[in-house]
């Protein structure tokens, strides 16, 4: 009888410690996910965004905070199933003791929080629009093979200096000029930290490194400048847009895929009557 009693008393303190250690060996695990190098992974830098998940937040005016904790809740996008807003405030709260929770949130915010615009704006003088696609790393060969690291935006008419692009956000113009791959660019830095990256202008709108622009200013002109060694280079590709995204993390410039942030302002053009 006794050693029943004990077996018993032996069982139950099993039970009573596994109940305990459980839930913390798998918030450990969880907030494994989440570590400093999370920025640099292949997951984050593609940004994957789901149609649910693009229905979910299609409305959200800052949507960085729910995707951040959705991409660790869902592995990014690996496990089935979405979270409402208000079990993603709920979850976050798990999250934010984590490491690395802050930077990581930060890095989320900087690509969503500031759009506003998709950058080309609509033009009747045009006659004829854009398509995209997710070219996200692609193979490029021009001074060496590597991955594609934006997207194109491609004009339906190989035309030169007629669509304009526009900021898609409010920000400040950090670079401007002639890059040998990007041909004529420019440069934002936006409130929230990222780097968003137009090349291939065909020519500028009156801006100047310095300046501080809204959503919505002119940047310049649809082209096909770059692939030379010489400015001004163009006819080397049809007639496009490269938008790339970058973000900083450890010191580094990171490059994220623009195509889910191009999806998710695909419908907020905004009409350019000054051409």
């Amino acid at each position: 009888m006794k050693y029943i009693t004990r077996l018993s008393l032996l069982l139950f303190l099993i039970v009573f410690f596994c109940s305990l250690w459980i839930p913390k060996l798998r918030y450990i695990s969880e907030s494994s996910r989440l570590n400093d190098s999370i920025t640099q992974s292949a997951e984050f830098r593609c940004q994957p965004v789901d149609e649910q998940t693009a229905e979910v937040i299609r409305d959200m005016k800052d949507p960085g905070e729910y995707l951040a904790v959705y991409w660790l809740e869902s592995r990014f996008g690996e496990t089935a199933g979405n979270l409402s807003p208000d079990e993603s405030i709920s979850m976050r709260k798990r999250w934010e003791r984590a490491d690395g929770w802050g930077e990581y949130l930060s890095a989320c915010q900087s690509i969503w929080d500031d759009l506003v615009y998709f950058p080309v704006a609509s033009s009747e003088n045009a006659g004829f629009g854009v398509s995209f696609e997710d070219s996200w790393m692609f193979d490029r060969t021009y001074k060496g093979e590597r991955g594609h690291e934006g997207t194109d935006i491609m004009a339906e008419k190989n035309e030169r200096g007629v669509l304009p692009v526009v900021s898609m956000t409010d920000g400040v113009v950090q670079n401007k000029g002639w890059l040998e791959l990007g041909g004529y660019r420019v440069g934002i830095r936006t409130p929230h930290g990222a780097y968003f990256y137009y090349a291939h202008l065909d020519s500028y709108a009156d801006i100047e490194e310095g300046d501080e622009i809204k959503a919505g200013d002119l940047l310049g002109f649809m082209g096909d400048t770059g692939y030379g060694t010489r400015e001004g280079t163009k006819g080397k590709f049809p007639v496009h847009l490269h938008l790339g995204i970058y973000v900083y993390s450890e010191g580094e410039e990171i490059s994220v895929n623009p195509y889910p942030a191009l999806k998710y302002v695909e419908e907020k053009k905004i009409d350019y009557q000054g051409r």
